[in-house]
């Protein structure tokens, strides 16, 4: 195995809006457990995030009645995150089985992507699925710390868009990728700032 694969890459804050344009991820490696990166509309790659807001619900949709897979819907200032959690995840299930919505939440974990099925049971391409599967905690917060999560989220959303250079190979593919510029998730920072104004 590679020294990446040991590699821990810390949770990277993103508003739900960028995080859900995000679909594109990808490996550095065809090795087994080498890490997967999603490729985020402002130019950079994540493999963990670190989110915040408020969980509003909590739904058990997994498709075996033996089986347990939650689903959460978590509110931020730009859109909802959505975080599951099942056997491989049992301490995040825990908590969100026992959790009483609406709660302040803050979760880390891995990014996952998937095309839902159409009716006719094929792949539907033009719609992707970006969801968080907590791996590191899933704890409840006050609002104290999710404001101070969002100030934080907005400056390093602001440090990545003045840093992108279509030079820069990440940038360009997202670029190419999204037919977005990184400069139009500055109204993202705007709106979420904003969101602590009127509270």
């Amino acid at each position: 195995m590679s020294e990446s694969q040991y590699t821990y890459h810390p949770g990277r804050r993103v508003f739900a809006a960028e995080f859900n344009d995000g679909t594109h991820t990808y490996s550095e490696s065809d090795e087994d457990r080498s890490p997967n990166f999603q490729l985020l509309p402002t130019g950079v790659r994540a493999n963990r995030v670190l989110v915040m807001g408020t969980i509003t619900e909590v739904e058990d949709v997994a498709s075996d009645p033996d089986t347990e897979f939650l689903r959460a819907r978590l509110v931020g200032p730009t859109g909802t995150f959505l975080v599951y959690a099942g056997q491989y995840q049992p301490e995040a299930a825990s908590v969100l089985r026992d959790l009483e919505t609406p709660s302040y939440m803050a979760v880390s974990g891995k990014i996952r992507t998937y095309e839902p099925e159409s009716e006719d049971g094929e792949d539907d391409d033009d719609t992707t699925i970006v969801s968080i599967r907590p791996d590191d905690f899933l704890v409840e917060v006050d609002a104290d710390r999710r404001d101070m999560w969002i100030r934080e989220t907005a400056a390093q959303t602001l440090d990545r868009i003045e840093g992108s250079d279509s030079e820069n190979p990440l940038v360009a593919k997202a670029i190419d990728q999204y037919g977005t510029q990184p400069a139009e998730y500055t109204s993202c920072v705007i709106d979420a700032l904003e969101s602590l104004e009127v509270e």
